[in-house]
Order: C-alpha cells, then sequence, then structure tokens
C-alpha cells in the first residue's frame, strides 16, 4: 500500500484543539472505535504522525 499524503487547513483554534485532543486522547479511546487490537494501533500510530506536524508547526500543548 502506498503512503498518502494530506494536506489540510485549521484555523488556529482548530490546530490547538487537535493538538490538545491528540495529546490527551489514549489507546483506549482508539480501542473501543476500532474493530480490533491491529486497526487500534493503526489507528494511533496515525495520529501520532498528525500530532508530530502538528507540533512541528508551533502547536504542541503541555
Amino acid at each position: 500500500m502506498a503512503d498518502v499524503e494530506v494536506q489540510v487547513r485549521l484555523s488556529e483554534s482548530e490546530a490547538w484543539d487537535l493538538a490538545q485532543f491528540l495529546k490527551r486522547v489514549g489507546f483506549d479511546q482508539f480501542f473501543v472505535n476500532a474493530q480490533d487490537n491491529d486497526e487500534a494501533y493503526r489507528m494511533m500510530f496515525a495520529a501520532e504522525k498528525v500530532r508530530k506536524a502538528l507540533a512541528e508547526a508551533g502547536y504542541s500543548p503541555r
């Protein structure tokens, strides 16, 4: 499967709020929304990539 590059435009508040969510969300939240553990881990790893991109753009809540 090929990599997919996604570009999205967010307002500052949307970027901050999403960064906050990604900081707080845990495996349990991914697990209850996934079909199985493997899908939950893939979702979590994808979310971590988005969190890192937000941090690189200056949206990194502590």
